[in-house]
């Protein structure tokens, strides 16, 4: 096992987790897979959008460098993740829903806040539904690029201005929103934060998919035809 190098130098993300998880749940915790599994959770929900959060079975799952932390096997792996699962929802730390249809079967996982619990009660009684598509979907890779280099190196200088823009989208947005937001506007070649913020912002009112792709088409446009065009770089 390699040698941990250091947490980085200068901003980073962080992850809050609550005092009772100290206070009460971390003693109690005697599964090394149980414990990794719920910070997993922690990590993964706090990337995600709005008041009702929730990771499936299905992400756990797919994350293949979790897996690999859990057992060598893969099949041992699955095994340890959902027998941890059930651990962490018999200990009280996750709530769980069931959502069936005619082929599939999704497995839920809320945690045991105000809002989870608020969510799965709206679930019950149909009053809320999950839209995938204003879902984050990370995964924990080895080494990530921050924002701020990633502006810089495709979109232009870092002045300060921008440099506060920036640290407002991460409270706002999700790492992986800004970091698609700022490939789409390198895609288009319209390298301005304005636009950037744009996208954002549609992805945040209407979702990541469909109706949305018309709006930043649009939005391009304004921008390479109207009073900022002098500003972009072609």
């Amino acid at each position: 096992m390699p040698k941990f190098p250091g947490f980085p130098p200068g901003k980073t993300s962080l992850t809050p987790l609550p005092a009772a998880f100290f206070r009460e749940l971390l003693p109690q915790i005697d599964s090394l897979v149980e414990l990794k599994v719920i910070l997993y959770a922690f990590w993964f929900l706090n990337q995600q959008q709005g008041d009702a959060r929730y990771i499936t079975l299905q992400d756990f799952l797919q994350d293949q460098r979790l897996l690999q932390r859990l057992a060598e096997d893969p099949s041992a792996a699955e095994a340890a993740l959902k027998t941890a699962l059930e651990q962490a929802v018999e200990r009280g730390v996750f709530l769980k829903a069931c959502l069936r249809d005619e082929e599939n079967e999704t497995h839920l996982y809320f945690l045991n806040t105000a809002h989870g619990r608020a969510a799965l009660k709206a679930l019950e009684s149909g009053r809320w539904s999950p839209n995938p598509n204003l879902r984050v979907i990370p995964a924990l890779d080895l080494e990530r690029p921050t924002i701020y280099r990633l502006y810089e190196e495709n979109i232009g200088p870092l002045t300060p201005m921008i440099a506060e823009a920036l640290r407002d989208a991460e409270q706002t947005y999700p790492t992986e929103w800004i970091q698609d937001a700022l490939q789409i506007a390198v895609e288009n070649n319209v390298r301005r934060w304005r636009y950037i913020e744009a996208i954002l912002k549609s992805w945040q009112e209407n979702g990541r998919h469909g109706a949305d792709r018309q709006n930043l088409e649009k939005n391009r446009d304004y921008y390479l035809k109207g009073d900022s065009a002098n500003f972009i770089e072609h």
